[in-house]
């Protein structure tokens, strides 16, 4: 059984292109790894901007796994320069029963 994800992120202002492209390549990245499933990931923007992305990994171990994969760490490391990694919990949507983003993808 996978293990579903939600992540999100807020975008430095001034890397709004790069932080496009790195979303862009970072699901298909991890799918050349064999770390998600074929189930179609989603990206959506919050009200102020920030951006959700939801993927399911084949299992807990591939997520722990990817890290030690050098091409997603400097990935991620480039996705860190671009953008900060925030809890969901933080996100003004999150704090409704039905949180309500715009479908990027």
């Amino acid at each position: 059984m996978g293990i579903l994800v939600i992540c999100s992120y807020r975008i430095r202002r001034g890397r709004e292109a790069e932080a496009r492209r790195l979303l862009k390549e970072h699901v298909p990245l991890l799918r050349r790894h064999g770390l998600l499933t074929e189930r179609p990931a989603i990206q959506g923007k919050g009200a102020a901007g920030t951006v959700i992305e939801v993927f399911e990994w084949v299992s807990k171990e591939a997520s722990r796994q990817a890290p030690s994969i050098p091409e997603i760490s400097a990935h991620w490391k480039a996705m860190a320069e671009a953008m900060n990694f925030t809890p969901l919990a933080l996100l003004p949507e999150a704090q409704r029963p039905f949180a309500n983003f715009t479908a990027l993808n």
